[in-house]
């Protein structure tokens, strides 16, 4: 019977973790060695198990009696393309497709590999290995590794096929590639390929289930977060603050010129500004009247208030500029505006 194999109590995986680095005698390792070798004895190593693993010389029957399995092609793979076409003799590039006998020697060679890294945990139990121990255990995880690689070079266009099944406006595409890809690598984890089915079938499922989840993730993020970012909350407001601070001081200067008549208007353009901007008037008052309103009031036509409007506008202007921006005027200035 072919099972997953993690038979290791959790405490068995939490002493497996305790490993014994002052004591180590695997000095002699590289740096990248020494990391794989502590990713090794941080935890048991799961794998598929099958009858063959059992048998004399099943090393030479699954690796030397196997059948060729060719190299495979990612020359095609381009994972932000959002248009993609068949790459099954695009432009003369091939995506190599593996017969049913090559896949299930690829996957018997990459558990046998995480087999025989399981052996070596239960022989070496609690203690620190040896530099001869260290090194077999690295030779068939790196065997594993490379096997695992090459199987999801093959299975590429799995995981592209399905995302464009998917595509939706909601998801980022490269989002959808990532996330396929990492169900890609579960999959072939878990894949039993004593069962008789072809990985792609067993794949595809996980890889659409893995696009529904990121699916749920997103709306629930949405419903969570429902407004997206926007740079210009962001921003600095100093400078719009500032703005209007300077706004209001110049709003308040010019009531008190119309307040105090410094702009020298006459009684007219004064009810005309202060009925048109409800300047003399209580706050809960304040509404400016239109210029046809204003007219009834001062017995004048809609125009004609325009006309008196722009001029006392313009005296208030001059005299805010003259008493703030430019200074005071000079009596040659003033003579010529005369």
């Amino acid at each position: 019977m072919t099972t997953l194999t993690n038979s290791h109590s959790p405490l068995d995986q939490l002493r497996r973790r305790r490993v014994k680095t002052a004591q180590s005698p695997t000095a002699r390792l590289t740096p990248r060695q020494q990391a794989d070798l502590q990713e090794i004895l941080a935890g048991p190593m799961d794998y598929v198990d099958d009858e063959a693993f059992g048998k004399r010389n099943a090393e030479v029957t699954l690796f030397e009696k196997a059948p060729e399995i060719p190299t495979p092609n990612t020359s095609w793979y381009h994972p932000v393309m959002e248009n993609i076409s068949d790459t099954r003799g695009s432009k003369g590039i091939v995506n190599v497709v593996l017969t049913a006998k090559q896949e299930q020697a690829l996957f018997l060679q990459f558990n046998y590999c995480r087999y025989r890294v399981a052996r070596e945990q239960e022989k070496l139990g609690e203690n620190t290995p040896n530099d001869e121990q260290a090194y077999e255990l690295l030779k068939w995880y790196g065997k594993a590794s490379h096997l695992r690689d090459r199987i999801a070079q093959f299975n590429l266009a799995l995981v592209l096929a399905m995302a464009k099944r998917v595509r939706s406006s909601d998801l980022d595409f490269a989002d959808l590639i990532s996330e396929g890809n990492m169900a890609l690598l579960r999959a072939i984890d878990k894949f039993n390929v004593a069962r008789g089915f072809k990985f792609s079938t067993y794949a595809c499922r996980a890889i659409l289930k893995a696009f529904s989840r990121i699916g749920v993730k997103q709306t629930q993020y949405r419903n969570m977060f429902p407004t997206d970012f926007d740079p210009a909350l962001e921003r600095s407001d100093h400078q719009r603050r500032k703005f209007d601070g300077h706004e209001g001081d110049c709003a308040d200067e010019v009531r008190r010129i119309v307040q105090s008549n410094a702009a020298e208007l006459t009684d007219v353009e004064q009810a005309v500004i202060n009925h048109r901007f409800a300047i003399n008037r209580k706050q809960e008052e304040a509404t400016p009247l239109t210029l046809e309103q204003v007219g009834k009031l001062v017995g004048l036509t809609k125009e004609r208030v325009r006309q008196i409007q722009n001029k006392a506008l313009d005296k208030i202007r001059r005299t805010l500029e003259e008493k703030y921006i430019d200074g005071p005027a000079t009596s040659e200035s003033t003579h010529e505006a005369a």
